[in-house]
């Protein structure tokens, strides 16, 4: 019989966009819980001191704050290199920054909200992707796990332009674990719903959760399992896969 796979990641670093709330912050937490050290990057400094202190305090890990906004090549960049100069490499890179901002009607969506939103969601993601496993690879080895949506599956109208942008994610996943094999995977995990500071803006229905099979939206820290197995050496054969975590949904939402 085999040995059971370790979810163990001491001595890994691990960078997570979008870390200081919501299901970057759960990530973070639980990459630090399992050993690793993390950067915990968003737009907003003062965010993502306060995550990294209080992931320090209960891990006894090294978190450590970049404010990065993934839009913009030269931030994405900065990001990298400030990871490599505090700890001298990267081993797993969570492309978790999105948003999708509200519109009234399809008519109404800006050239300027289109492109913020691509920037964000696919850019980002795809300069942040190539520059981490450039250098996972010449380490080596590592692991990226692109955050996703269902809604890049199963899209509503009411949020086009993201599902657009987390279509092309998948797409991104794909390519990287190919380019990148065998010494680096990527990955993709695609959330349904999730209790975030997010929901603040749904209907009573969504928040509900009635629409999911398993009756109720997740909690940020259900998102966890599946981040650390692509983590992690358990993930060992796991590549270019896009791993369903919603609930079971089979409809759209909105």
């Amino acid at each position: 019989m085999s040995d059971v796979p370790s979810f163990d990641l001491t001595g890994r670093v691990a960078v997570v966009t979008g870390g200081s709330r919501g299901l970057g912050r759960a990530i973070a937490q639980a990459f630090a819980a399992a050993g690793a050290d993390v950067v915990v990057a968003s737009r907003k400094l003062d965010a993502c001191e306060t995550a990294a202190r209080e992931i320090a305090e209960r891990t006894g890990r090294t978190a450590v704050p970049i404010r990065c906004h993934v839009g913009h090549w030269d931030e994405c960049d900065e990001l990298i290199e400030g990871t490599l100069r505090r700890f001298g490499r990267i081993d797993v890179l969570v492309n978790n920054a999105g948003m999708s901002p509200l519109y009234d009607r399809l008519a109404d969506v800006t050239e300027e909200l289109y492109d913020k939103t691509l920037a964000v969601n696919l850019k980002g993601p795809f300069r942040l992707g190539v520059l981490a496993c450039t250098r996972m690879a010449e380490q080596g080895g590592g692991s990226v796990i692109n955050i996703g949506t269902i809604g890049s599956l199963l899209a509503s109208p009411a949020e086009l332009p993201y599902a657009c942008a987390k279509a092309g994610l998948n797409a991104l996943t794909a390519g990287l674990a190919e380019a990148f094999a065998p010494k680096v995977r990527v990955n993709a995990i695609l959330p349904g719903a999730f209790d975030t500071d997010v929901t603040e803006a749904w209907t009573d229905a969504m928040r509900s959760g009635s629409y999911v099979p398993l009756g109720r939206i997740g909690r940020p820290d259900e998102i966890v399992g599946a981040a650390l197995y692509l983590a992690s050496d358990a993930a060992s054969y796991t590549t270019g896969a896009t791993i369903r975590v919603d609930g079971g949904l089979t409809r759209r939402v909105g």
